[in-house]
């Protein structure tokens, strides 16, 4: 019983050598050498200072940018360390109150704009970090950011065509926008 209680305990001390320790060093090292962005982040500079990270939303509530989706997080939006959906089911009236005073709002903030609403700009994603807005989203706000900016329509929706990343591997997901990186485009056209 001893042989092999020491046998266990050699391979036990092997096996976390190798799984806890080897492997993912050697995974890490693969990430930094062919995915260097991601592995730190995927973050945003400028004037040497972090702004932001394409893979987390941030809020913007200015006319004269766009806006993404709402996020669920708390004790703030797009709350990284509390990251997760409201759970809230389509019949629950706490999600039709938040929906209806989000596209309110959005009303208000355009009241010009009869286009039905994406549903991107009223409901959060499951995560409540989602960086990403339909380009359908960003063609409906894009009357209101050019006539906050004083630019064209047309030039907005170049900006908007520019900043779409297409499907992964143009099989999955949508054609789809980072609103921060628009927004910051936006701001170097002024």
């Amino acid at each position: 019983m001893v042989a092999q209680l020491n046998s266990a305990l050699r391979m036990l001390g092997v096996m976390t050598l190798i799984a806890g320790g080897l492997y993912p060093l050697a995974v890490t090292g693969i990430a930094q050498i062919t995915f260097a962005a991601q592995a730190h982040g995927s973050l945003i500079t400028a004037e040497g200072q972090i702004i932001g990270s394409t893979l987390i939303g941030q809020p913007f509530a200015a006319p004269k940018y766009f806006w993404g989706r709402p996020s669920a997080t708390a004790p703030f939006p797009y709350n990284a360390n509390a990251s997760a959906g409201s759970n809230l089911g389509p019949t629950n009236p706490a999600l039709i109150a938040q929906v209806q005073a989000r596209a309110q709002a959005l009303r208000a903030a355009d009241p010009d704009n009869r286009a039905p609403i994406p549903v991107d700009l009223v409901t959060s994603s499951a995560s409540g970090l989602d960086p990403h807005i339909s380009v359908a989203a960003a063609d409906y706000q894009a009357a209101r950011v050019a006539r906050e900016r004083r630019l064209s329509v047309a030039h907005v929706h170049a900006l908007i065509d520019q900043s779409t990343t297409s499907r992964t591997f143009g099989v999955l997901g949508e054609p789809r926008v980072n609103v921060l990186l628009l927004n910051l485009a936006l701001d170097a056209t002024q």
